[in-house]
């Protein structure tokens, strides 16, 4: 387990703000319920005196916990942890909950430090940009990634002619509230997973927590899978397991994100994609709130281009536009 040092506690969101000067913490874990300022108020005021601190939110596994959750992420939290429920033991509970806190303060608190060079892999080799159009959007992301998915999909238009397909590493309730969120600040439809679901332009699908999300073909077009099989990274819904069945059933039509995140997953995935002459965008650095996923996608030589944050959503519809364009050209070339 990663060691971490304990800088202070707080009775309630005053208290906190009041220590966080003198203490000047790599990270803040705030409890969603406390007495007199709660979490989301206590999130406010940090953000507004400290923009850049990472904070962790501590919630329950219950509709309101998750709730109050996903609106902290939207206010600018870092990530969050959740309470173990239906453990064997009070000593169980407590183990769990030191290993996953543990592994995201150590994760978070890397950014207050000089980043190490990510080694890079030698790029794999350019291919001719394929004639067939872009199909499909498939996204993956991990921590930061609710906010960093509010900067995207928002952006892109009401006519966007391919559907998106999502894997952001969250447990039940948390990705059905979160599709609900996307949905209301967004033009496209946004819709949590289901089996079955018949894939369509313009449609956002974001796989449910604790399954992991899956496309196939069928007939002229594409549904969506759902499985309970093991998690892969450590993770369920895994992004490699969603990119392998587009690369498998999209192949060159395929273009990947992968954006902010813990960890590597998608990296395996993305190599998939590419390899079968599919394109992949990463999230930068920068703006990332970890370069783990991102960072390990560019390390294995599977990233066609690094973008800001901000020009995420500009670049897929260029993508997008240019595919449709090339696909046109060449069948008039064609006749």
């Amino acid at each position: 387990m990663p060691e971490v040092a304990l800088a202070g506690t707080a009775a309630n969101g005053a208290i906190a703000l009041a220590k966080i000067p003198q203490l000047n913490p790599d990270v803040v874990t705030l409890d969603v319920e406390m007495p007199g300022l709660n979490g989301i108020e206590t999130l406010a005021e940090i953000r507004k005196l400290y923009p850049k601190l990472p904070v962790i939110m501590f919630s329950s596994l219950t509709d309101h916990g998750a709730a109050v959750t996903v609106e902290a992420l939207a206010l600018g939290a870092s990530d969050y942890a959740t309470k173990p429920s239906n453990t064997e033991s009070l000593f169980a509970s407590i183990e769990q909950v030191k290993r996953e806190l543990a592994a995201k303060i150590v994760s978070l608190g890397r950014r207050s430090i000089p980043a190490a060079q990510v080694p890079l892999a030698p790029a794999m080799p350019r291919r001719p940009q394929p004639n067939q159009p872009i199909e499909i959007l498939a996204i993956g992301t991990s921590t930061g990634g609710p906010n960093a998915l509010a900067a995207v999909i928002p952006h892109l238009p009401s006519d966007f002619p391919v559907p998106v397909v999502v894997v952001q590493h969250m447990p039940p309730l948390f990705t059905r509230l979160l599709a609900e969120r996307l949905d209301s600040l967004s033009s496209l439809r946004v819709h949590e997973g289901g089996a079955g679901s018949r894939l369509e332009p313009g449609q956002v699908w974001i796989a449910p927590g604790d399954h992991h999300m899956t496309v196939s073909r069928n007939g002229v077009g594409a549904v969506l899978g759902l499985n309970q099989e093991p998690p892969e990274n450590s993770c369920r819904p895994a992004v490699d397991v969603l990119f392998r069945s587009v690369a498998r059933s999209f192949g060159a039509s395929a273009l990947a994100v992968v954006m902010t995140g813990m960890g590597s997953d998608g990296a395996r995935g993305a190599a998939h994609i590419r390899e079968a002459g599919g394109g992949v965008v990463v999230q930068d650095e920068c703006s990332s709130v970890v370069w783990g996923m991102p960072g390990a996608v560019v390390a294995a030589g599977a990233a066609d281009k690094v973008c800001p944050l901000s020009e995420i959503s500009h670049e897929v519809i260029r993508r997008v536009a240019a595919s449709r364009a090339r696909s046109t050209l060449a069948t008039v070339s064609r006749q």
